[in-house]
């Protein structure tokens, strides 16, 4: 594996050179083959070697920012969060790298002391540093989103690929991605078995891929397989466990069941993987995988809709809080002991709050009600941590969340809660471990991103808000792709252009997103702190903030006060009065309707 792989136009082979040799002077090992000509269909080796890179540079110039190959690679590269891109004579980028700050290599002569260069070593040295730190901590199972291998931990390492829907209908997803989510949930809680992460997992949805290049990218021994087809009152699930050397079949099935049978189906799976794999299960164990929460299917068929829409990881979407409300209350109301609806009830309740400043207790009621039926639910303790927080009572809150931490530290809903704690006691570098781990757990998070652009900011660390301003920018986009007029998600796309130096950029989306989605809070909220931040324009972010202000509710206000990128204009009178109308404003109203919290 080398620690940086070149992309160019091999009409550039000649300029690609010496920055090359630079490169392996520097004492990287560098991956360019010059025999293979940048136009030709990418094959295994070309492939294989970008995955693994730890960096991936691409040398910008008319020539190769005309070559498809090229821009294939260098779109790979920023979906991997490997992309450094370097440019020559002023190339036109592609429009989805243009946010990625570029460093511009017309004045270095060659020179390995010139100042391009150096800013080119800079920014390569973070990202190897980066992807070699993350490679280091999969031999730890506590810290590594792969779950490390079996030469590592002791435990065979395995990766369930998210299952194919096969029911011919888009609308099926959810189902068969709950079935992906729940197997690898069931095989996690076998303590032989070290399984790769959703987030990891997912990566592959919707691709075409080779088990052993699987298994070798993610560094386990065995992947499993398999699709689901509903259709009415029937499910049929295939799954095959792969060995990831040899691409052997070690155990392969088909199952065709009445629905429901669901839940037996999948513990039969779980339990036939343990078998093939010639483990045996711990009494507890067993108990463990065959706790599903509830045994009602139209309870368990609503709850993986709301967590469908909760794993979008856009907390400041009014709409999609309040679709999983409603899913999961009609789950309680059909099973009134299913504790992970209840808990996931909470999360939906806990955010409306803040986006529309309603009354309500903010979702303490639905977690207090999950804890009462499983006290061992880590989710349920997190989000009453965060509720705890928002009306006040700190000492609580951390003791809820040291709970929920300790029952499940690679809970995404655990970290997400952590993160936000330690940012409003102000605790920078712990809220940052805990929202670096929840955006890998799930890769459609926007928010704990968003948070790491704030936190990194503030700490100074330039480097990894880049980092986190370009995840956030990748995110955005596919969110947007779904839905364009998704104001929070356009607030965070700003924000990340503001910080990567993209101003004019940045305005521009601002001045659309306030035509299609004005009263939009989150989005408001984050093109304020933008203005602050990273535009320098005070007076802009005080006239962007002031009709927030107005109808603030007391979680995003807390936040507000404890936000570093308010703080260049914390003193500003105006601000101050803001903030004393609203603190006035919310001291009048009832106490029930005091327990928002906040979400960026």
């Amino acid at each position: 594996m080398a620690d940086v792989f070149v992309s160019y136009a091999r009409s550039d082979k000649a300029r690609v050179a010496p920055l090359v040799a630079a490169l392996e002077m520097h004492g990287w090992t560098v991956w360019w083959d010059p025999e293979i000509d940048a136009g030709e269909q990418f094959d295994d080796q070309i492939e294989a070697e970008l995955k693994a890179a730890k960096a991936v540079l691409v040398v910008w110039t008319p020539a190769s920012a005309a070559s498809r190959w090229v821009r294939g690679e260098a779109r790979e590269a920023a979906d991997l969060g490997t992309l450094v891109p370097v440019r020559f004579d002023g190339a036109r980028l592609p429009m989805d790298v243009r946010a990625i700050h570029t460093t511009e290599l017309d004045d270095w002569a060659e020179d390995v002391g010139s100042a391009p260069f150096k800013s080119l070593l800079r920014a390569l040295g973070a990202m190897i540093a980066r992807r070699a730190a993350g490679s280091a901590s999969v031999a730890s199972p506590a810290s590594s989103p792969h779950g490390g291998s079996q030469a590592a931990t002791g435990r065979i390492g395995i990766c369930v690929l998210p299952f194919v829907n096969m029911s011919g209908d888009p609308e099926q997803e959810y189902f068969s991605d709950g079935i992906s989510e729940d197997i690898i949930t069931d095989l996690s809680k076998v303590s032989a078995l070290s399984v790769v992460s959703r987030n990891s997992a997912f990566m592959y949805k919707g691709k075409q891929v080779e088990v052993p290049r699987v298994a070798r990218e993610l560094n386990v021994s065995h992947v499993l397989e398999g699709s689901v087809r509903k259709a009415g009152g029937r499910v049929r699930i295939t799954a095959q466990l792969v060995d990831g050397s040899s691409n052997d079949n070690l155990w392969a099935e088909r199952y065709d069941r009445d629905l429901n049978d669901i839940f037996a189906l999948q513990d039969e799976i779980s339990e036939a993987i343990v078998e093939a794999l010639k483990l045996k299960l711990l009494p507890e164990e067993k108990r463990a995988i065959e706790q599903r929460g509830t045994t009602n299917l139209d309870a368990y068929n609503l709850y993986l809709m709301a967590r469908q829409h909760y794993a979008t990881g856009n907390e400041g979407d009014v709409r999609r809080n309040e679709a999983i409300i409603r899913l999961c209350r009609r789950a309680t109301e059909i099973d009134p002991d299913y504790a992970q609806a209840w808990a996931l009830m909470a999360v939906g309740q806990m955010l409306v709050r803040l986006v529309n400043g309603g009354t309500g207790d903010g979702g303490l009621a639905a977690a207090e009600r999950a804890l009462a039926i499983n006290g061992q639910l880590a989710a349920a303790h997190a989000v009453k941590a965060r509720i705890l927080s928002e009306s006040g009572h700190h000492d609580q809150a951390i003791a809820e969340i040291g709970v929920a931490l300790d029952l499940d530290a690679d809970s995404y809903e655990v970290n997400r809660a952590a993160g936000y704690l330690y940012f409003r006691q102000q605790r920078l570098p712990d809220a940052i471990r805990h929202f670096e781990r929840a955006q890998s757990l799930v890769d459609t998070d926007l928010s704990s991103a968003n948070m790491l652009m704030t936190c990194y900011t503030a700490t100074g660390d330039v480097e990894a808000a880049h980092r986190a301003a370009q995840l956030t920018l990748s995110r955005a986009q596919k969110a947007l792709a779904q839905d364009p007029s998704n104001g929070a998600v356009m607030g965070f796309c700003c924000y990340a252009l503001a910080l990567l130096g993209q101003a004019e950029s940045a305005k521009g989306w601002m001045s659309r997103a306030l035509l299609i989605d004005p009263d939009n809070t989150n989005m408001r909220y984050n093109f304020g702190c933008a203005l602050t931040t990273q535009l320098q324009d005070p007076d802009g972010a005080i006239e962007m903030l002031r009709p927030l202000f107005r109808n603030i509710s007391l979680g995003l206000l807390n936040h507000a006060k404890a936000d570093p990128d308010l703080d260049s204009i914390r003193d500003d009178p105006r601000l101050k009065q803001m903030m004393a109308e609203a603190e006035a404003r919310l001291a009048a109203m009832p106490l029930e309707a005091e327990a928002g919290t906040t979400s960026r």
